[in-house]
């Protein structure tokens, strides 16, 4: 993919830096958006604001623009899972785990042993005795059946920091603009399940909000909904944690962010909670999580994720986690590893609608 960092205009990269959050839920949201803008520096209406992140969206600089729906608070469950797949099977035993509709993601990493790394997402299980983590485990069954090779589950047991963002230079560097307080005042709905009407717009909006001077009504017209109704939802959800973020999405690669590195540690447990706050307020970590140990397998608890534009530039992010490590504890050289990704297995969606059907009361 061509790197277009140098190719983005100034209005480009305001758009980039001020709106990976914080996206008003209004029923003309793109005027305030360039109001804000305007207030720091880039002159633009909201008509031209919502032609340019439409222009963005096409080019594939952006993946997409809405907002980013939460899964884990949706219904289902998923989780990280490591293999090896020996060099000679290689592609066979990718090809069986790929054929699993379950899995969505999947890297090959460079690790001596665990080289393959896919996600397993799942609907919650139909018995009502059992849950979303257990059919996890049925899924990685067959897998293991399927191609002969073990599977280490690595589910999620903390998460301290999920928020990618990628800023590029340019106005509004500190990416701090916020108009989420705009709009309706919700208040969370202390309800666990969704009901039908909330299930058919999280399966409308997990793709994208329409690129349009009107998005929120344009969902409504497609469900036919009230769209104050849409508007107060989608800000309940914010609210909620059921949406992570609304704003738009950047396609991390296009814009030059090429080195993805997961960086693993075998953090002590007594210094954990104090660990998982500092790493994840490092602006450059997207993700950050305790997961499991595989006694005599897979010896680290604590996981974070860079990214980097170069090696170089990766490599420094992951010095500065490692000093930032070492306020907390001696770490010794067999206590953390970075397993860089080289390649991409599958890269689908997390199956939104399945999970939110089987949520959904």
């Amino acid at each position: 993919m061509r790197e277009v960092d140098a190719d983005l205009t100034a209005l480009d990269r305001g758009i980039i830096n001020a709106f990976q959050g914080g996206f008003p839920a209004v029923e003309r949201p793109f005027e305030p958006a360039a109001a804000a803008l305007r207030d720091r520096g880039v002159e633009v209406t909201g008509a031209e604001l919502c032609e340019r992140v439409r222009e963005l969206d096409e080019e594939g600089i952006l993946s997409r623009f809405g907002a980013l729906v939460n899964a884990e608070e949706i219904g289902g469950s998923a989780s990280l899972v490591a293999m090896h797949a020996p060099e000679d099977r290689f592609d066979e035993i990718v090809e069986r785990v790929n054929g699993f509709a379950e899995v969505a993601h999947n890297y090959e990493r460079e690790h001596p042993h665990l080289n393959v790394w896919f996600v397993v997402s799942v609907a919650d299980h139909p018995d009502p005795d059992k849950d979303g983590s257990d059919r996890v485990e049925e899924v990685l069954a067959d897998i293991e059946a399927a191609t002969g090779q073990e599977t280490y589950n690595l589910p999620k047991q903390r998460e301290f920091h999920v928020g990618a963002k990628f800023l590029v230079d340019g106005p509004v560097p500190d990416g701090d603009v916020d108009l989420s307080d705009l709009g309706p005042d919700v208040s969370p709905s202390g309800r666990e399940t969704l009901t039908p009407e909330e299930r058919d717009l999280v399966v409308e909006i997990q793709g994208g909000l329409p690129i349009t001077e009107t998005p929120y009504a344009d969902v409504a017209d497609r469900l036919d909904a009230d769209v104050d109704w849409v508007i107060e939802t989608i800000k309940r959800f914010d609210v909620e944690g059921k949406v992570r973020r609304i704003g738009v999405i950047p396609n991390h690669y296009a814009l030059g962010y090429t080195e993805n590195g997961m960086t693993v540690w075998d953090v002590p447990e007594d210094v954990l909670d104090e660990v998982g706050p500092a790493v994840a307020s490092l602006d450059f970590v997207t993700h950050c999580y305790q997961r499991p140990r595989h006694d005599g397998v897979w010896e680290y608890n604590f996981f974070a994720m860079t990214h980097g534009r170069t090696e170089a530039e990766s490599e420094r992010r992951i010095a500065e986690v490692k000093a930032l490590m070492d306020e907390y504890w001696s770490v010794d050289a067999a206590d953390w590893d970075t397993l860089f990704s080289t390649r991409i297995l599958k890269k689908t969606g997390i199956r939104i609608a399945e999970r939110a059907d089987s949520n959904t009361a």
